[in-house]
């Protein structure tokens, strides 16, 4: 990782967290009744565990890149990161991956107990629509409705938990390759891709620079599920903080299953000059993205 990366990542995740833990107290807000202490603490647990906060440092840097650098910008990436963290929860539970470790530590169920996990990923999604239809997101309350209806739909029915009710479906079946690079365009890719294309959104770009950054985001989001897939099968437990093996164990259609660790390689490499072609445009104002994509794609945990 590059010192400008690195300086990015570090920034980016302790306001993101900053802004996450002020929205997290226990204080009651308008409208609300009381905020069980038990429940706050489970959300505080899983949203505040750490991690590299990929998601919004797109969105940042995205938003970055086109002018907007301020704290409405880290309003939205803190609402896309209550949709992940909310999603990891719900995923580790024993009736989906069942997972005991998640960044290290034990995961949401394990530290508390399922109920108060389920609950808390629940709140967790509800509350980032809280955060993303808050004015200092953008002065357009039409542009705020849409990016909410965009999360809705990157994080729903036909995205990210579409996407994991197809992957929890091909387990021990075989799948075609554009079955699987469907499913894992919603799981993994959905996400991702808003995360870029509302980075954009957020700065007024031009619809040719959103469609140009949406693309992007596309190809993060390829290269990211590529890499972890990868991970699954090279790596160890201590090195990911979460279990490994898991793919192979469960039966889980990968494209690495399918088409072999060379070919998932060699994909990763093309994507990352994709990406890089896609961006040439902007130059040295967009390195930090590029950067970024080549982390994702070269990560080792």
């Amino acid at each position: 990782m590059t010192p400008t990366l690195q300086n990015a990542l570090e920034q980016t995740a302790s306001k993101v967290e900053s802004v996450l833990a002020n929205a997290l107290k226990e204080d009651a807000q308008a409208n609300e009744i009381t905020r069980p202490q038990r429940l706050t603490d489970a959300m505080q647990y899983a949203a505040l565990a750490g991690g590299k906060r990929l998601r919004p440092l797109l969105m940042v840097e995205v938003a970055k890149l086109f002018g907007r650098e301020d704290d409405g910008v880290l309003t939205a990436a803190a609402a896309l990161e209550c949709i992940h963290c909310y999603s990891l929860v719900h995923d580790d539970l024993p009736a989906m991956d069942d997972d005991d470790l998640r960044r290290g530590k034990p995961t949401t169920h394990k530290a508390f107990d399922e109920a108060t996990a389920i609950l808390a990923g629940d709140a967790l999604l509800t509350f980032a629509f809280d955060l993303i239809a808050r004015e200092d997101v953008h002065q357009s309350a039409a542009l705020r409705l849409q990016l909410s209806q965009e999360l809705a739909r990157a994080s729903g029915i036909g995205g990210m938990a579409g996407g994991q009710m197809l992957d929890l479906q091909s387990e021990h079946s075989d799948r075609s390759e554009a079955q699987i690079r469907t499913l894992q365009a919603m799981k993994t890719g959905a996400l991702i891709r808003y995360a870029c294309r509302a980075g954009a959104m957020l700065a007024q770009a031009s619809n040719e620079d959103i469609a140009r950054l949406t693309r992007f985001g596309e190809i993060v989001g390829l290269a990211f599920q590529l890499a972890d897939d990868l991970l699954d099968v090279t790596s160890d437990a201590a090195t990911l903080g979460k279990a490994a093996g898991k793919d192979e164990e469960r039966g889980k259609a990968t494209l690495v299953g399918l088409m072999g660790q060379e070919h998932a390689r060699e994909e990763l490499a093309q994507l990352i000059d994709e990406a890089a072609i896609l961006l040439a445009p902007f130059g040295n104002d967009a390195r930090t993205l590029i950067e970024i994509a080549d982390f994702i794609a070269k990560r080792t945990h």
